[in-house]
């Protein structure tokens, strides 16, 4: 951000008073312009024991495979945001049923909401930003074509709580680009 998008003037990056982090401050309105992550919903569509991926056809990572998830827009709640991204790059209806997975990726300012969801049917085909689309089982996966970090470890804490049968909440922090990014859990009250 170089420019106050109140006024027009070239804005400065440092500590406001009673603040305690560096922002972009306007030296000529005095307006504080905040910048806070942005949150990614999408779901973890199932059917029969399988799980529906898209394969992506836009940046950052085409051609990757990963769960059907975007930005949250304002104006709707995580779960219809998960629902629409869901309808959006795969065509595919769900009934959302519960938070899975929450993750957050300092590095990039984004905190990941995946929730758990029941395919309505299997009338589901490639969106806009989505190459195709696939049903795969646990010997199927995609493993070494995986897009995201947060896609590897969802899917991953996924069969672990399917091989028990019961899905806490899982929730973290990411630190890294690649498929070696480290993970580092966080304990909630229905993990203890």
């Amino acid at each position: 951000m170089k420019f106050c998008s109140n006024c027009g003037a070239p804005i400065a990056r440092r500590i406001p008073p009673g603040d305690n982090r560096q922002r972009h401050v306007c030296d000529s309105c005095g307006m504080v312009h905040y910048q806070n992550p942005r949150i990614v919903a999408g779901c973890i569509p199932e059917w029969e024991g399988r799980v529906l991926l898209c394969r992506r056809g836009i940046e950052p990572r085409y051609g990757r495979w990963t769960l059907p998830a975007g930005f949250m827009e304002n104006e709707e709640t995580a779960v219809e945001a998960a629902a629409r991204e869901t309808l959006e790059e795969a065509r595919a209806r769900v009934e959302v049923l519960d938070l899975y997975t929450l993750f957050n990726l300092p590095h990039i300012n984004q905190v990941y909401m995946m929730f758990r969801a029941r395919l309505i049917d299997l009338d589901f085909a490639a969106g806009e930003e989505t190459l195709e689309v696939g049903l795969f089982d646990v010997t199927t996966l995609p493993w070494d074509e995986l897009a995201f970090p947060t896609i590897h470890h969802t899917l991953r804490f996924l069969l672990e709580d399917r091989s028990i049968g019961h899905f806490p909440m899982r929730m973290g922090d990411i630190v890294g680009h690649d498929e070696r990014a480290g993970f580092f859990p966080r304990r909630n009250r229905r993990q203890l």
